[in-house]
C-alpha cells in the first residue's frame, strides 16, 4: 500500500529584477505573476485521483512549512533561471523527511550535480509520469526516469487548471505544439522537442479551453509554444478553423498571444485567421540586423525577408510584434550596438528584449564552444539581465558590455521618450481588431487611475502625459492599449535602471 498520499507541487521563485516578470507593471492590474506553471499543472494531470495534489507557485506567495508539513512528496520543476529558488525548495522539502521528486529544464540540461532531490522525472512528463507513478505508489521508485520518445500530442491530458489561483494571474497558458523546424545554433528547443514539429489535435486543444472557460477565466491566453507556426499546414487547415469557431460561438472570450518565426509575414490567410482567432501580440527572435550574424548562427528563415516590412506587415493585421535581440554574435562588429537601436526604433517594436549571447548545454553553439575551447562557465539562464556572456567572445567583454549598455539605455532611456516613440509607431499602424479589442472593464479602470495617479510623477512624467494625451485624441479606439503599453513602460524604466546600476563600472 502506497505511503504516498499527498502531493505538493513546488514552482521556485523565479529572480523578480527580469524584464519578462513585468512585476512592477502587474501592481497597477493587482495581479501577482504574469503566468501560471503550465508544465506543472500538466503533471499534475498524471497523478492518480486518489492522492491530493496541491500547488505552491513562489511567485505568488513563498513556500511555508506547513504547506510541506502537509505533503508526503514535494514535486519541483524549474528553468534554469530559477536554479537558486529550486535548491532552497529542495533543501528545505529533504531537511523535512520528505520524498523529492525534481524534473524540467534545469534538472534535465544541468551539467552539475543536484543535491537533495530522490529521483528526477526527466524528459517530456507524458512519456514517463505514469510509469514513475505507479512506481512510486508501489514504493520501488528508481532515482531516474527518462522518456526515451517524444510522446504523440494527440494523447496528452487536460491540465489541472482548477489547482491555481486564477485572479493572480495577467494570463493563462496552453500549449499546442512542441518543436521546431528551424536549426538556430544558441537555440536549444530544436534540439529537445525535435526538428518536426509535433502538434495537438484541434478537439484536444478546445477541451483545454474549454477547462479554462468553464472555471470563467477570461482574457488573455498564452499559447506558449516556441514557434507557433512550425507546422503551418496543421495550424491552418485544423486549429485556427476550430479556434474561430469556437471563439465566436463564446462571443470571443479569450485573447491570443504566442511566439513564431517572422515567416509569419509570408501567409496573408494565416494572418488573417490568426486576427480573426483574436491573436493580438506575438513574439519573434528577430535577433539582429546584421546579415552575418543571422548567418553565423543559422538563422535562415530571418535571411530570406526584409524583416522591417515584416514587422510592419504582422502589426496591419492587429498584432502587435515582441521582439528578441542579441549581441556577442562571433560576426557583430563595431557598430552593432546603433544597429540594433535604429532597427528597434524604425520598426516600432516597444517591448524589445535585448540580451548577450549565451551558450546553453545541449544546443550547437555549446558544442562548438567547447570544441574552440572558449566556454567560461554555465549561464543562469538569463540572458536580458546576465553580467557577461558565458564564453570567450570575439569582441572584448568590455565592449560588449558597453555596446550592450548602449542598447538598453537608449530603447528604455530614462525618460522614456524612445520608447514612447515606439508605442506611437504601433499604435499608428495596428489595424483594429473588433475581435481582439481591449474591453473596458475594471480591470482596464485599474490601470487606468493608478497609472494617472502614479506615472505623471515618475522621472519619465512629461513624455507620458504626452504619450497618454495624444493617443487619448489621436487613437482613442485603441486607447486601452496605450494605457497597457504606458504601465509595461514603468516596468522596462524601472528594471532598465537596475540593470545599469548594477554594472557602474562600465558606465558609458
Amino acid at each position: 500500500m502506497s505511503s504516498v498520499k499527498n502531493i505538493l507541487l513546488v514552482y521556485p521563485q523565479v529572480p523578480k529584477n527580469t524584464y519578462w516578470g513585468f512585476q512592477h507593471a502587474l501592481k497597477f492590474i493587482g495581479k501577482k505573476s504574469s503566468m501560471p506553471p503550465l508544465g506543472l499543472i500538466t503533471v499534475a494531470a498524471y497523478i492518480p485521483g486518489h492522492i491530493n495534489v496541491r500547488l505552491v507557485d513562489e511567485n505568488l506567495a513563498l513556500l511555508k512549512d506547513s504547506d510541506i508539513a502537509w505533503a508526503d512528496a514535494v514535486f519541483i520543476s524549474a528553468m534554469i533561471v530559477q536554479k537558486d529558488s529550486f535548491e532552497r525548495v529542495a533543501a528545505l522539502s529533504k531537511k523535512a523527511g520528505k520524498i523529492v521528486v525534481a524534473g524540467g529544464p534545469h534538472v534535465t540540461s544541468s551539467l552539475e550535480p543536484i543535491q537533495n532531490v530522490d529521483h528526477f522525472v526527466l524528459g517530456e512528463a507524458e512519456g514517463v509520469m505514469e510509469d514513475f507513478m505507479q512506481d512510486l505508489e508501489q514504493g520501488c521508485a528508481k532515482p531516474v526516469y527518462r522518456a526515451e520518445k517524444r510522446p504523440d500530442l494527440a494523447f496528452t491530458r487536460t491540465p489541472r487548471y482548477e489547482l491555481l489561483k486564477l485572479k493572480s494571474y495577467a494570463s493563462m497558458a496552453v500549449q499546442y505544439s512542441r518543436g521546431c523546424p528551424f536549426r538556430c545554433e544558441f537555440c536549444d528547443i530544436w534540439k529537445v522537442y525535435g526538428n518536426r514539429p509535433r502538434v495537438k489535435p484541434a478537439e484536444r486543444m478546445l477541451a483545454e479551453l474549454n477547462a479554462l472557460h468553464a472555471l470563467n477565466w477570461r482574457g488573455a491566453v498564452f499559447m506558449v509554444d516556441d514557434n507557433f507556426i512550425g507546422n503551418k499546414g496543421q495550424v491552418k487547415r485544423n486549429l485556427l478553423p476550430a479556434l474561430i469557431a469556437w471563439q465566436k460561438e463564446r462571443r470571443y472570450p479569450f485573447k491570443f498571444y504566442t511566439e513564431a518565426s517572422i515567416n509569419l509575414a509570408d501567409d496573408d490567410a494565416l494572418l488573417e485567421s490568426m486576427r480573426h482567432a483574436a491573436f493580438n501580440e506575438v513574439f519573434i527572435g528577430i535577433e539582429t540586423p546584421s546579415v552575418e550574424s543571422l548567418a553565423e548562427t543559422g538563422k535562415v528563415q530571418n535571411l530570406k525577408t526584409d524583416m522591417a516590412k515584416a514587422i510592419r506587415k504582422i502589426q496591419n493585421y492587429g498584432m502587435e510584434v515582441m521582439g528578441g535581440f542579441i549581441l556577442g554574435f562571433d560576426s557583430d562588429t563595431d557598430d552593432i550596438a546603433d544597429r540594433q537601436i535604429a532597427f528597434i526604433q524604425q520598426a516600432g517594436i516597444p517591448r524589445a528584449m535585448v540580451g548577450l549571447l549565451i551558450a546553453l548545454p545541449g544546443t550547437d553553439l555549446h558544442e562548438r564552444l567547447v570544441r574552440e575551447d572558449r566556454i567560461l562557465g554555465r549561464s543562469d539562464g538569463n540572458n536580458v539581465s546576465c553580467a557577461a556572456a558565458n564564453f570567450k567572445t570575439r569582441q572584448s567583454p568590455e565592449a560588449l558590455q558597453a555596446g550592450y549598455r548602449k542598447v538598453l539605455s537608449t530603447i528604455y532611456d530614462k525618460s522614456l521618450k524612445n520608447y514612447f516613440s515606439r508605442c506611437n509607431r504601433v499604435l499608428d499602424t495596428l489595424k483594429e481588431n473588433p475581435h481582439a479589442g481591449r474591453r473596458i472593464k475594471l480591470t482596464e479602470l485599474r490601470a487606468l487611475i493608478g497609472s494617472l495617479l502614479r506615472q505623471p510623477f515618475t522621472p519619465y512624467g512629461w513624455q507620458y502625459v504626452k504619450f497618454i494625451a495624444r493617443n487619448l485624441l489621436k487613437n482613442t479606439g485603441s486607447f486601452p492599449e496605450a494605457v497597457k503599453f504606458s504601465i509595461l513602460g514603468h516596468h522596462l524604466h524601472i528594471i532598465t535602471r537596475k540593470v545599469l546600476a548594477d554594472r557602474p563600472m562600465l558606465e558609458a
